[in-house]
């Protein structure tokens, strides 16, 4: 059975870029990018304009399609003999064989070797239910007027009325920075029926702000997405009025192939890894949200990816060479 050099799992920016830089390193490379069931449970699927990084702008999609376009342009290129690209496949078992190599097994039940792996199956934002579902959140965090990441949109909250959807100490955090960095005349925590477990810094620093907290059950949203248009939340007894949302209510880590290999995990499920996003099972690398102790954003995405496609080209050189001098 064919052995690739390196097999590159998840179809976010991390890993569209852990493929550019291993296929460019002339390392041949086989990639998953994930099944449609798949990419609609990643948080790149969800992102519209991409307003905090240069070029994406004139993107519908802003992180789908420059990527769709630099996989198109790869497997166009001189180098489109080192990329196996696995449309619409996605990764259901890994494992470490006693051959030292990494055995791989797509939903269609094919199965692969490779060397290396750079795992970049990233993160999905934990969404609020409301009346039993998560359906009404969906058609304002498209218009962009209900977000998750402070660092990508907090710029659109300058001086507007904001609500924070969530209850512990980060959402209030979330609520101070976005006060203290954009001037918000009012700001709401809603905790959607969950008890507080604010700490004392964020407690103090809210009163001092004039947070107001609501810990009813948010009953329905009120605007109108089509019209970019968000007018507040109705919770069990009150309107809260808001002009933009945040929710901060964690992450879902998509770890089940790390657990699978035995990778060590932070307290959070994050991948722990080294700088150049080594794990701790000989030959895997994480890129990208998956990876512990990271900024989750595109530019550190692209960083990990090609930190670790990189060291990986290293390590391939060396053996190359090494069996070069054997010959010799």
């Amino acid at each position: 059975m064919k052995v690739y050099d390196v097999a590159v799992i998840g179809g976010g920016s991390a890993g569209v870029m852990a493929v550019m830089r291993t296929v460019l390193n002339n390392d041949e490379c086989v990639f998953f990018p994930g099944t449609p069931k798949h990419k609609k449970r990643s948080r790149a699927f969800w992102v519209t304009t991409v307003e905090n990084m240069p070029a994406h702008l004139p993107y519908k999609k802003g992180i789908e399609e420059p990527n769709k376009m630099s996989l198109d342009w790869l497997a166009q290129s001189p180098f489109a003999t080192k990329f196996n690209w696995q449309k619409n496949r996605g990764v259901v078992k890994i494992e470490k064989g006693i051959d030292g190599l990494f055995h791989i097994t797509d939903d269609k039940d094919f199965t692969y070797l490779a060397q290396y792996v750079i795992l970049c199956t990233g993160v999905m934002d934990i969404q609020p239910h409301i009346n039993g579902s998560i359906e009404p959140i969906f058609e304002y965090a498209n218009a962009q007027l209900i977000d998750y990441c402070i660092r990508c949109d907090g710029h659109h909250v300058l001086n507007k009325k904001i609500a924070i959807i969530g209850h512990s100490s980060a959402a209030a955090w979330a609520g101070i920075m976005l006060f203290e960095r954009y001037h918000c005349p009012s700001v709401y925590i809603l905790t959607n029926g969950e008890s507080p477990l604010f700490d004392v810094e964020t407690s103090e620093l809210m009163n001092r702000y004039n947070f107001n907290v609501c810990t009813e059950k948010i009953e329905s949203i009120l605007g109108n997405a089509k019209a970019k248009k968000l007018d507040g939340f109705k919770t069990t007894n009150h309107i809260i009025a808001a002009d933009f949302a945040f929710v901060s209510l964690g992450m879902i880590v998509y770890n089940d192939l790390a657990k699978m290999l035995g990778a060590e995990l932070d307290q959070r499920g994050f991948v722990i890894t080294d700088a150049k996003g080594k794990s701790s099972v000989e030959g895997l690398f994480v890129a990208g949200d998956l990876r512990a102790n990271a900024k989750k954003q595109i530019y550190t995405a692209w960083d990990h990816a090609v930190d670790s496609a990189d060291e990986i080209n290293i390590h391939i050189r060396r053996k190359k060479r090494s069996e070069h001098s054997k010959l010799s």
